[in-house]
């Protein structure tokens, strides 16, 4: 087993720096956002994303196209993760599995406890981890974060996307078209088809997806679910590689191809486009509506009661081995940073409240600080963590 920790170093290393870079850019989009919301350039900010740019709006482009691609590559790491990393042996899925199940259901219970109204199609909202932003947090700490602690938040961060994908798929769909979705389960078909009968370009791949993505956007399910779709046909054979490196399967190549534009372009926008909310014009009661209240309570006890608790208890009964030389102080820490929910949570908040201003602005608030608090306190905590003894030579 231990051979399988260094099969892929320099990939998973390239991996979390990327991630935590691109978390770091993230934070910074997500403030220019706040700041420029609260600004004189408010309402022309606000107008920009109203634009129309051929068939769809700035922010329609943003939320259903750029996003489809971000949810691509979600869907490319889950498969990779479950086919040949981090998640691909029982063993290894048992203790972030159970934790991410935790940290989705505690801050969906925390969520509806404040809201029995219509409010409640929020719940999934504070059920989602940003990796990109907890991974930039975690990098901020360098050496002082055991590499077994950063696997286990990449996993848990991951079963929580797939979680978030299917949250999506089955609790936030419009109306269906049924002519579109069966024009979309044909292309599912060939793609399929295509991976079976062995086409490694992925130029095929990429153009019916394309196609996949106008059917899934008009059927009524979200376009960028279209995406996960996609990721999830791209073969990933394991070929002997060369000494140039050629030899790549088609999703590792995808995979690497998409990590800077997603991390640096995409989801930076995304931030952009939707963390502005303008708080100086909101009434005072929107902060602490039951919205606001539930999302960033969600996130900043909820994930933690859910992440920490149910790990500690599944370690305590013997279910699962903790993470190697990391102590309970440094876990405890770890669980924070799941509480911060950004993107996905953002994502949610759309789907979940849309035409609904006011709404998307208590829960945009509840992220923002909730996420916030979770960050805060979870780096005080893994800074002062001591590791354990028998690690302090490392």
């Amino acid at each position: 087993m231990s051979e399988h920790h260094h099969a892929h170093p320099s990939a998973l290393r390239r991996f979390l720096d990327a991630q935590s870079s691109a978390g770091l850019v993230l934070m910074a989009a997500a403030a220019a956002a706040l700041v420029i919301a609260n600004s004189p350039l408010g309402p022309s900010y606000e107008a920009l994303l109203h634009v129309y740019v051929g068939p769809l709006s700035l922010s329609h482009w943003i939320n259903d196209a750029f996003m489809a691609v971000f949810f691509l590559l979600v869907g490319l790491e889950i498969k990779r993760e479950i086919l040949d990393g981090q998640l691909s042996s029982w063993s290894r899925r048992v203790l972030p599995g159970i934790a991410a199940a935790g940290g989705m259901a505690v801050p969906a219970l925390v969520f509806v406890a404040f809201n029995q109204g219509g409010a409640i199609h929020g719940w999934a909202i504070p059920a989602a981890t940003d990796i990109a932003f907890a991974l930039g947090v975690i990098s901020l700490l360098g050496k002082r974060v055991p590499a077994s602690l950063r696997i286990f938040l990449t996993a848990l961060a991951i079963i929580d996307d797939l979680g978030a994908v299917i949250i999506i798929a089955f609790f936030y769909t419009a109306n269906l078209s049924i002519l579109d979705l069966a024009g979309a389960a044909a292309v599912v078909a060939v793609l399929i088809g295509m991976n079976r009968f062995g086409v490694r370009s992925l130029t095929p791949y990429l153009l019916l997806g394309a196609v996949l993505w106008v059917l899934v956007f008009r059927s009524g399910i979200h376009a960028t679910l279209a995406g996960v779709v996609l990721a999830l046909t791209i073969p990933m054979d394991r070929t002997p590689s060369r000494p140039d490196g050629d030899t790549r399967s088609p999703l590792h190549q995808l995979e690497h191809f998409l990590h800077l534009p997603v991390g640096f372009v995409i989801v930076p926008i995304f931030g952009l486009a939707n963390a502005g909310v303008a708080v100086l014009s909101l009434p005072a009661e929107a902060f602490a509506a039951p919205v606001t209240l539930g999302v960033a309570l969600g996130l900043l006890v909820g994930k933690v009661v859910g992440v920490f608790g149910l790990s500690m208890l599944a370690i305590r009964l013997g279910l699962a081995d903790a993470p190697a030389h990391a102590s309970r102080a440094q876990m405890l820490g770890v669980a924070f940073l799941c509480g911060i929910g950004f993107t996905m949570s953002l994502f949610i908040t759309l789907l979940a409240f849309p035409g609904e201003a006011l709404l998307q602005s208590e829960a945009k608030i509840g992220i923002l600080a909730g996420s916030f608090l979770s960050g805060v306190v979870g780096y005080v905590i893994l800074r002062r963590a001591k590791p354990e003894q028998r690690a302090a030579h490392c």
